[in-house]
């Protein structure tokens, strides 16, 4: 099973790095329904999605924390690409060869690209999942990333709905989102105003890939302090 406890080694940044840049290798077909959900098929079993610590895109990348609950178990996590959805529990293939199930329910908090919900998960996604083991050998998660990437990237076009970017070897398309896509600039907080990019500039960006054609929904763009001139 691909979970791994607090405090196991786990190269997070390299999984959804890769994801980005397999390609449309499988679209998604199988949306979760939402009568799956209505089930509450954790039942005592589910947990509060604060309990194990915040459910941003952020949180993704942040080391994981002890629960101030102390009923809590420590959280685990699984990864991978969802390759079949059976009611409220995903089938998930890890990048290390392994196979992992995550059972989600509507007490489960989903990101994909934004805030939403599991109907809004698909085969063909890949999947990061923080939650709790549950003797079944399931995760019962209390947090699910889908298809999250986060790159460092050189841009190299910047067009009025996206970014062309340069990450190692590979050219990828970012997507500008309006009211979604932001820019951080140094140590300032993050704006909607993206004037500041400009070609050549080093990036992390922040997104979600689209499995269909292997671009990135773009979340936030954060350049170096002093980096870029208005265009």
């Amino acid at each position: 099973m691909s979970a791994y406890r607090t405090g196991d080694p786990l190269d997070r940044r390299r999984f959804l790095t890769a994801a980005a840049l397999r390609g449309a290798t499988v679209i998604g077909t199988g949306a979760l329904s939402t009568g799956a959900l209505s089930t509450g098929a954790l039942g005592t079993g589910v947990i509060g999605a604060t309990a194990l610590g915040a459910v941003d895109a952020d949180a993704a990348f942040a080391a994981p924390i002890r629960p101030l609950v102390p009923a809590v178990a420590e959280s685990a996590f699984a990864e991978g690409r969802i390759t079949a959805i059976n009611q409220d529990v995903l089938e998930v293939a890890g990048s290390y060869g392994d196979h992992s199930r995550v059972r989600v329910t509507n007490a489960t908090s989903v990101w994909k690209a934004r805030a939403t919900t599991a109907a809004d998960i698909e085969t063909g996604d890949g999947l990061y999942a923080r939650g709790l083991p549950l003797p079944d050998g399931t995760l019962a998660a209390d947090a699910v990333w889908v298809n999250i990437v986060n790159l460092h990237a050189t841009i190299r076009g910047i067009e009025k709905t996206r970014l062309h970017l340069a990450h190692g070897q590979h050219e990828i398309v970012g997507n500008l989102m309006a009211q979604t896509t932001s820019a951080s600039y140094g140590d300032a907080s993050p704006t909607a105003d993206l004037s500041r990019l400009t070609i050549g500039q080093s990036a992390q960006v922040l997104g979600a890939w689209r499995p269909s054609d292997g671009s990135v929904d773009l979340v936030r763009v954060a350049v170096a302090p002093g980096a870029g001139r208005r265009r």
